[in-house]
């Protein structure tokens, strides 16, 4: 599953896919755009960023503090003008949302 990116701005978006991938849960030596976890990306008129992600698992350790992580970083984005992360469950991540960048480097495939 790759995510839903809404934007009129293509370099803008481009920009907010490299932040993300700086970011690592921090178990999982991959990044959050590699695992799969990021399921939405809109970027509004005036450069206004909502991210919809998700983490492995519920129960995940880093529930509280991941998502603010991303959104610090992303608000740091050259060209954004405000950036919200929003945490949804739905649908539930899988292994198979991975990218097969990150299916090789975790042994997967």
């Amino acid at each position: 599953m790759s995510a839903l990116i809404y934007s009129k701005n293509d370099e803008l978006a481009l920009r907010v896919i490299e932040t993300i991938k700086t970011c690592y849960d921090p178990e999982i030596p991959v990044d959050i755009w590699e695992l799969g976890l990021i399921y939405e990306i809109r970027i509004d008129d005036e450069n206004n960023l909502i991210v919809r992600m998700t983490l492995t698992s519920p129960t995940c350790p880093v529930a509280e503090t991941l998502p603010p992580e991303v959104e610090e970083k992303l608000r740091q984005t050259e060209g954004i003008k405000s950036a919200k992360v929003t945490l949804t469950f739905e649908p539930p991540w899988i292994k198979e949302m991975m990218s097969e960048v990150a299916q090789l480097e975790l042994g997967f495939m």
